[in-house]
Parts: C-alpha cells; sequence; structure tokens
C-alpha cells in the first residue's frame, strides 16, 4: 500500500510540475478575475466577448496543451478552490473507515457527478447556480448527520450519495460554463476536466488515509474520531447554507 500511495505522489508531483505558467494559461483568465461593470448589459458583453477569445485561442493550440489546461482546471476546482467538495468527500470518508465500502461510496458519488457535468456541459440540463450552491452545503450537513446516527451505512446511503452527487455534478459545470469549450475538441476537454476532478479527490482521499493512519497507528477500524469530526462537518454546512440564502 505504501509503494502505492508514493507512486501516486510522485505521479502527482510530476502533474504539478509539468503544470504551465499561471500566465500562460487561458483559465488564469477566469481565475484571477475580470472587470466590474456598473451596467450588467455591457458587463455581459464583455465577459461573452472573453469567452469568444479564450475558445479562438484554445482552438489554435495543440490538443496535449489543451488537455493539461482543462486538467490542472479541474484539479485547481478541487485543490485548493473547491473546498465544499473538499469537505462533502471528507464526510464519505468518516462514514465508515471500511476500505471497501468508502471506494463504494466514492464511486457511486463520482458516477454522478461526471453525469450531470456532462449533462450540464452539453446544455440539457441548465440550474442557477444561486439554487445549487445552498443545496451542496445542505448534501454536506446530510452526510454529517447520518455518519452521527448510523454506526452502521444505511440501506439509502448510496442513493442519496447519488443525488448528492449529481448536484455536485451541476457546481462544477457551473465553473467550466465559464471557461469556454471549442466545439471541435468538446469531449474531448470536457474529458480532461474531469479527470483533473478525480485527481483532486484522489488526492484528498489518499492524504486523509496517509494522516489517519499515523494518528490511530494499527487502529483503522476504530470510530473514535468518526463522530467529533462529522460535528464539525455539519456545522460548516449550516454556516455555508446559511450563508448561500441570505
Amino acid at each position: 500500500m505504501f509503494k502505492i500511495i508514493l507512486f501516486y505522489i510522485l505521479i502527482l508531483i510530476t502533474f504539478i510540475a509539468y503544470s504551465h505558467n499561471p500566465e500562460d494559461l487561458i483559465i488564469a483568465e477566469i481565475e484571477q478575475g475580470q472587470l466590474n461593470f456598473e451596467n450588467k448589459q455591457i458587463a455581459t458583453e464583455y465577459n461573452a466577448g472573453l469567452k469568444r477569445l479564450r475558445i479562438r485561442r484554445l482552438a489554435s493550440m495543440p490538443a496535449v496543451k489543451k488537455f493539461l489546461i482543462f486538467t490542472k482546471a479541474g484539479f485547481e476546482h478541487i485543490i485548493p478552490k473547491g473546498l465544499d467538495h473538499i469537505i462533502f468527500v471528507l464526510g464519505l470518508f468518516f462514514s465508515c473507515l471500511k476500505k471497501r465500502t468508502l471506494f463504494y461510496q466514492v464511486t457511486t458519488f463520482t458516477i454522478a457527478h461526471s453525469i450531470t457535468l456532462i449533462l450540464a456541459a452539453l446544455e440539457i440540463i441548465t440550474i442557477n447556480g444561486n439554487i445549487i450552491e445552498p443545496l451542496i452545503a445542505l448534501s454536506i450537513m446530510w452526510i454529517a448527520i447520518e455518519n452521527c446516527l448510523f454506526k452502521e451505512i444505511s440501506k439509502w446511503r448510496y442513493l442519496i450519495i447519488f443525488i448528492f452527487g449529481l448536484l455536485h455534478g451541476l457546481g462544477f459545470a457551473t465553473v467550466l460554463s465559464q471557461y469556454g469549450l471549442p466545439n471541435d475538441n468538446f469531449t474531448f476537454l470536457l474529458l480532461a476536466f474531469n479527470i483533473g476532478v478525480e485527481i483532486g479527490q484522489i488526492s484528498i482521499l489518499l492524504l486523509a488515509y496517509i494522516i489517519i493512519r499515523l494518528i490511530l497507528n494499527n487502529s483503522w477500524e476504530s470510530q473514535k474520531i468518526k463522530i467529533p469530526v462529522s460535528l464539525i462537518i455539519g456545522l460548516i454546512g449550516f454556516i455555508w447554507f446559511i450563508e448561500r440564502i441570505s
């Protein structure tokens, strides 16, 4: 297991080191923020113009460079910018420290958020981000409450995780829609973004695994930290929910 973790860390370091300077990334134009206009129509036209420019610049790039740009964007949407996603994944992690059960939960979540990410990117479904963000906060609260109430995974747990995964996928799509995907590389770059998201998610789980093993030593099945950590996760979700509806 240690060799697998070490191998993954080396891949992650190589991936980050190979990333281009942020000044060379089209995504950086979005992440660094844009000008603010008092007139909403002017702001909309300005942002639409920037988006068209980014798409044209992407279309002229080599495929490998475009793939790396969107993989890095997906990774950074989790680490360090996707704190709500990180907290949710940690809620799954602390629900049951049995590796097989954790694998099934995370796989269910991954399939679900991949589905809505694709559907939203294709504009088959669209939901206002002001609705999605409070619901994501509620999903964090729910998972934390379940962790505290049930010693074992409930029979509805996987269905609930799947539904919450659909919500998180819509959250990813809201961000991805701002980037702009060229029509000729749409599927390719959508896959790259999703791969970046998964690398970020796996990184969080591996880091949590290493830390817990260091704290609990050989008592991997121990439940001694499940409820305290879940209470903290639930409190964070509650605070975010209040902030996002106010």
